[in-house]
């Protein structure tokens, strides 16, 4: 790994975000399973404060671009640029040291551990003795749940015991805390009530106003048109278009996904409306 560009791009990642400056890139972008070729010569850019929906069919290619994005995935060709410094991203590991966190759809909880427990999965804090530091973990853990949530206190219970919008707090937390830049949310408000959605809409409105740059994968045309600055299509691998969410309407966009048919009149963006 080149050590020496990620550790460059961390630094830069970590400093007061600008939000003229892009947070990432992805440059021509490849991915083939076999003779399938999954992702196809792809680009997007994100800024940060900036929500850009990830949009198409099941097998676009949308989740395995992310998912290279993720470290999930091998990258077979194309860059990867954290800002301004191109960078390499092959394990899970590599896109956490770069501030990249993924919240999936089964949001990746222990069900048998609680919130703080889960906050902390695997990069849990420790003593100077290197024993488990659980008093320190405590209180950072109620810290975050509190930015994101005033009313979540119930922290010691199993998260099989907390509601879905419960457990989407204690997955952003755990993606804020280890200070993630950009974020990766796989269908975020899947399966809650309207009044878990509206919450979940509120903290990622609220990771906007920190800087935090989230890729949104959904199917659910609402929060794309709530929630979303601009949007981008993939159809067969490839990118259809990418829009402002504000110059296109749903039909348009569903004429994106199901015919791969860019709008007419409309013209593409690689930059947020500011």
């Amino acid at each position: 790994m080149n050590t020496s560009s990620n550790t460059a791009a961390v630094a830069s990642a970590k400093r007061a975000v600008d939000p003229s400056k892009c947070l990432v890139e992805l440059r021509n972008i490849k991915k083939a399973f076999g003779g399938v070729h999954a992702v196809d010569d792809v680009s997007l850019n994100l800024y940060p404060g900036e929500v850009v929906a990830v949009l198409g069919h099941n097998g676009a290619g949308k989740s395995t671009l992310m998912k290279m994005l993720a470290g999930a995935y091998p990258i077979d060709s194309g860059d990867v640029v954290i800002s301004g410094e191109k960078v390499h991203v092959r394990t899970p590991a590599d896109a956490q040291n770069l501030g990249i966190e993924s919240i999936y759809q089964t949001l990746a909880l222990a069900d048998n551990l609680d919130s703080v427990a889960n906050l902390f999965l695997g990069r849990e804090l420790l003593t100077k003795w290197r024993t488990l530091d659980d008093h320190r973990m405590d209180a950072e853990a109620r810290k975050v749940f509190h930015r994101l949530n005033k009313n979540f206190t119930n922290v010691r219970i199993p998260v099989r015991r907390l509601s879905g919008g419960q457990r989407q707090v204690v997955a952003i937390s755990r993606a804020i805390y280890f200070n993630a830049q950009i974020l990766i949310m796989d269908e975020p408000t899947a399966a809650l009530g309207p009044e878990e959605t509206a919450m979940v809409g509120n903290l990622i409105q609220q990771l906007k106003a920190e800087g935090v740059g989230i890729f949104l994968i959904s199917h659910d045309m609402h929060d794309v048109f709530a929630l979303s600055d601009r949007l981008s299509v993939m159809k067969n691998g490839k990118l259809v278009g990418t829009y402002r969410t504000q110059d296109v309407t749903e039909d348009e966009v569903l004429g994106m996904i199901i015919l791969g048919k860019q709008p007419t009149g409309k013209t593409q963006t690689e930059r947020p409306a500011r």
